[in-house]
């Protein structure tokens, strides 16, 4: 087994620092927007406004308790902000972090049609 590097040397590069950090805030909207219950929310979510929890468990069979745990995970991955209203918490949609999702998951489709691209120039060349 190989000695362990020190914690200097397995920092990133100053340069590297901040698109690490975006990839992992990056991650944890992918990893919350992963589960169909918290799918389903943020698609409310988007019809805009702000809605309390009873207005998001209204006819559908999970618990006051399990939205309120879902919206949690969503609020720490940015993706929903609330907000206090007398005892009630009301939520809403926060795109910012959804926006550059969709720029990543934009950039990522233009580097793979451009990758299928050169792979089939050179399919049709050989």
């Amino acid at each position: 087994m190989s000695p362990r590097k020190p914690a200097a040397a397995r920092r990133p590069a100053a340069g590297l620092a901040a698109p690490l950090q975006a990839n992992e805030t990056l991650a944890r909207v992918f990893a919350a927007l992963g589960d169909p219950t918290r799918l389903r929310l943020v698609a409310v979510l988007c019809a805009g406004g702000t809605f309390s929890i009873a207005q998001l468990t209204a006819n559908t069979a999970i618990t006051r308790q399990a939205v309120t745990k879902h919206l949690n995970v969503l609020a720490l991955a940015g993706v929903v902000r609330d907000t206090k209203a007398g005892r009630e918490r009301l939520w809403q949609l926060d795109p910012v972090q959804i926006e550059q999702a969709k720029r990543t998951l934009e950039t990522v489709g233009r580097q793979w049609e451009s990758a299928l691209g050169r792979l089939k120039a050179f399919a049709e060349a050989t």
